[in-house]
């Protein structure tokens, strides 16, 4: 059974930073694709980054140069460290394994 498990979200002030988690289990994690995806209040789900099996990143234009993606193989573990954030990523952030998520974990920015 395919699990996500998010973590690592939270109440942050804009320009702070946070660093999500997402444990996973029941498939190989270093053989997949894994992906971010977030859904901020009343919309729909918007992708935010993904890694491929050997570490390739990419961002959609909303955050790139501000978060990283990145995914330790040998914990199962996928990461999304965030930067210098903004009100607009206010989102539950879910961990994606082609059209498979988690829980979410919530992140509000807000002063």
């Amino acid at each position: 059974e395919v699990r996500l498990v998010e973590s690592g979200g939270g109440l942050v002030q804009p320009g702070g930073s946070l660093r999500l988690s997402c444990a996973a289990s029941g498939f190989t994690f270093g053989s997949d694709s894994m992906s971010w995806v977030r859904q901020a209040p009343g919309k729909g789900l918007d992708w935010v980054s993904s890694i491929g099996p050997g570490g390739v990143p990419s961002y959609a234009n909303s955050v790139k140069g501000r978060f990283i993606i990145s995914r330790d193989n040998l914990q199962n573990t996928l990461y999304l460290q965030m930067n210098s954030l903004k009100p607009e990523d206010t989102a539950v952030y879910y961990c994606d394994r082609y059209g498979q998520r988690g829980q979410g974990t919530q992140v509000t920015v807000s002063s």
